[in-house]
C-alpha cells in the first residue's frame, strides 16, 4: 500500500486529464493528496476526479486575462499542459509560436503568481514544472517548443530562488518521449518533414539520441513528481531532473 505522505496537502494539476498529468494525479491521489484535474476537456477531467475524489476545474489556459486575476489556495502545483506543433522556422506559423508559449511559459507564470500567496501563508510550496529534454537540449523543427520549454526553465529556477525563504521549492522534470497521446500525434508530422515512413520515427528520430531505446511511461514521470512533492523533497529547489534514458548525457 502506497504511504500516505501528501495526506492534508491539496494538489492542482494542469492538463490533467490525459497522459502524465492523469498518470500524476492518481500518484499523488495515492499519496493523500485532494487533487484538482485542471483541463480544457472538461469531461475527461470529471470523469477523473470523479475516480480520484478529486475535483474538476474545466479551464482554458490560454485565457490569461482570466487567470490574472485567480487566487489559488493549492499546497502543490504541478504545470503540466503542452502541446506540440512541428515546422521549419520559416515556415512556422507566428500565431501558433504565441499559442507554444502563452500556454507553457505564461499560463505556468500567471498559475504560480496566483498560488504563491497560499504557499508564502502557510510556509510551505511545491511547484513542479513538467518540461522535456527539450527544455535541456534543441531538435530541429521544433522551434517553439524548444524555446518554451527553456523559458519555464528559467522560470522555475527564478521561482525557486524567491520560495526558497517562504518553504516553496520549484523544479523541472525532463523526460524524454512519453508514452502519451502527444507524442502519438507527433509521429506522422515527425514522419512528412523528415521525410521518412511513421513507422521508422521511433527508432530514426524520436530514440536516436537515447542509450535506452524505449519511450519513458506517464507512471514514471509520475513517480519523479510526487517525490518532488514531498517532504523528503524539501532541500531539492532549482533543480531539473532528467528521465531521457541518457540522451541529455551527449
Amino acid at each position: 500500500m502506497t504511504q500516505q505522505t501528501l495526506a492534508g496537502r491539496s494538489a492542482l494539476i494542469t492538463g490533467g486529464a490525459s497522459g502524465i498529468g492523469a498518470a500524476t494525479a492518481r500518484a499523488l491521489a495515492a499519496r493523500g493528496a485532494r487533487v484538482v484535474i485542471a483541463d480544457v476537456d472538461d469531461i475527461a477531467a470529471k470523469t477523473l476526479a470523479d475516480e480520484l475524489d478529486g475535483r474538476a476545474w474545466a479551464v482554458d489556459l490560454l485565457d490569461t486575462e482570466a487567470l490574472a486575476g485567480l487566487t489559488l489556495e493549492t499546497d502543490i502545483l504541478v504545470n503540466n499542459a503542452g502541446v506540440q506543433s512541428i515546422s521549419p522556422i520559416e515556415d512556422f506559423p507566428p500565431s501558433e509560436f504565441r499559442r507554444l508559449l502563452t500556454l507553457m511559459v505564461e499560463a505556468p507564470f500567471l498559475l504560480i503568481r496566483a498560488a504563491l500567496p497560499h504557499m508564502y501563508a502557510n510556509g510551505f510550496g511545491r511547484i513542479i514544472n513538467v518540461s522535456s529534454v527539450h527544455g535541456l537540449r534543441a531538435s530541429e523543427f521544433k522551434s517553439a517548443y524548444v524555446t518554451a520549454k527553456h523559458g519555464l526553465e528559467g522560470l522555475s529556477k527564478v521561482t525557486a530562488l524567491e520560495g526558497g525563504r517562504h518553504g516553496v521549492t520549484s523544479n523541472c522534470v525532463n523526460p524524454g518521449y512519453v508514452r502519451t497521446p502527444l507524442v502519438e500525434k507527433q509521429i506522422a508530422d515527425q514522419a512528412a518533414v523528415h521525410g521518412i515512413p511513421e513507422e521508422e520515427v521511433l527508432a530514426r528520430v524520436m530514440l536516436t539520441e537515447s542509450a535506452i531505446k524505449r519511450l519513458v511511461e506517464p507512471a514514471e514521470v509520475a513517480s519523479l513528481v510526487a517525490w518532488l512533492a514531498g517532504d523528503e523533497a524539501g532541500m531539492v529547489t532549482g533543480a531539473s531532473y532528467t528521465m531521457d534514458g541518457g540522451w541529455s548525457a551527449r
